[in-house]
């Protein structure tokens, strides 16, 4: 028996999950109503104002943490998209720009610089910490609901998740028993749409029960990530340093009290991961300081520290009967290149575009012609970026010679030929 029905259903209120409800959420039909949208989230989101230190602690509340502790880079077109969807004014302040990146190569004469002033912005990107994005776009969410008050079209069912997905309508009386998509919750309720989004993560319920197969490609890599303090200012800059034992980067974030800080993100061997974790305080920034170099100073303070492995994850598909794989449902990515929550952030874009000129043309949101059109939008995009990332883990992962050779030159000559450099400059912005 169905007890909702919708136009969109959003599977994860994560990052993705609440950034495509954002994009979706001002979005008007052919008889000037807005799109009707459930977003079915397993941890307790609270979206009131008065509950937003009940949001902000939901982790001491048996619930799982919607946003966690991870720092992410913005590129400059991800920003302009928060901008455009009203999530950036709440960010803005945390926000750290990077006006310049250095690139480097341990032992190795090859060095490149990339600066915002020479390709006529004011920072190549942002650094944020990812739960303050996640909260901004809620913080988002919650004035449109304000907003439109009465004509309230977001709905949210957490914390809930969906057990079962029946393809088909199983509403007999109607005519075209393919029109809609249905979803069984763990709270029993049942829901429908024309369309299902599923923002659901690397590990999605959605592409699970479509029988979506994945690609893993093993890295044997691990990323221990922390935020660190320096002795001498970052000033806006990110560096890349490659090393034997894979690169680190050193990512500017907003200063606290006082101090420079930069949001480390530094890739090893497994083997290596764990004895870095296992190191006191001072033993690791001593190790830091030998991998990394003197570009900082000495590092005075180190956070706490993360490690998780590097896989590389495809999904063979970004669509399904009504249904879409967006964010990390579809593709997870090495983070050497800073572009696995922009690569997101695109699909959201594209899927938002494609559903308002469906609804300007009065089509059907949820058409096999709209989501193969997401599907070809998305692959080049996809491919060109996952591409990037595995060769730069691949060129900066091997000391073979002509490798070292090979990359010594490639980067003097990033560094002195413009078109190259403005050519990867673009891709890092995010254009």
């Amino acid at each position: 028996m169905i007890q909702d029905t919708f136009d969109v259903i959003i599977s994860g209120g994560g990052l993705s999950g609440s950034l495509m409800a954002l994009s979706l959420a001002g979005l008007t039909k052919a008889d000037g109503s807005l799109l009707s949208i459930a977003i079915i989230e397993m941890s307790n989101v609270e979206l009131n104002k008065a509950k937003e230190k009940k949001l902000e602690n939901n982790a001491s509340q048996n619930t799982i943490p919607l946003f966690d502790d991870r720092v992410l880079a913005l590129s400059h077109g991800s920003a302009q998209y928060l901008k455009k969807v009203g999530a950036w004014q709440y960010l803005q302040e945390s926000a750290c720009a990077i006006e310049a990146i250095d690139i480097s190569d341990r032992g190795h004469y090859g060095k490149a610089r990339l600066k915002a002033k020479n390709h006529d912005v004011s920072a190549l990107g942002y650094v944020i910490e990812m739960a303050l994005i996640g909260k901004a776009q809620l913080t988002a969410l919650s004035h449109h609901a304000a907003k439109v008050k009465n004509k309230q079209n977001i709905h949210w069912f957490t914390p809930d998740s969906i057990t079962h997905i029946d393809w088909q309508n199983p509403d007999r009386k109607q005519t075209d028993n393919s029109q809609y998509v249905t979803v069984e919750l763990a709270s029993k309720k049942t829901l429908r749409a024309n369309l299902l989004l599923a923002c659901d993560g690397v590990n999605s319920i959605c592409r699970q029960q479509a029988n979506i197969n994945v690609h893993h490609s093993d890295y044997q890599q691990v990323a221990l990530i922390a935020n660190v303090a320096t002795k001498h200012p970052h000033d806006n800059k990110a560096f890349e340093r490659f090393t034997e034992t894979g690169p680190i980067a050193m990512l500017p974030l907003s200063p606290v009290e006082g101090n420079s800080r930069c949001s480390l993100v530094w890739t090893l061997t497994p083997e290596l991961a764990n004895e870095m974790m296992a190191l006191n305080d001072d033993d690791f920034k001593k190790a830091l300081e030998q991998a990394f170099g003197s570009w900082l100073g000495e590092v005075t303070q180190v956070g706490k520290r993360y490690s998780y492995p590097l896989v590389l994850m495809q999904a063979e598909r970004q669509t399904y009967h009504r249904m879409a794989l967006v964010g990390n449902a579809s593709h997870t990515i090495h983070p050497i290149a800073g572009q696995g929550f922009n690569l997101g952030l695109r699909d959201v874009q594209t899927m938002t575009s494609l559903i308002k000129q469906a609804l300007d043309q009065e089509q059907d949101i949820g058409s096999f012609s709209l989501l193969n059109q997401y599907q070809v939008q998305r692959q080049q995009d996809q491919k060109e970026v996952i591409t990037l990332t595995d060769s730069l883990v691949t060129l900066f992962s091997n000391e073979l010679p002509p490798l070292v050779l090979g990359r010594t030159i490639g980067l003097k000559v990033l560094n002195y030929l413009t078109p190259l450099k403005q050519t990867l400059v673009k891709k890092t912005m995010g254009y």
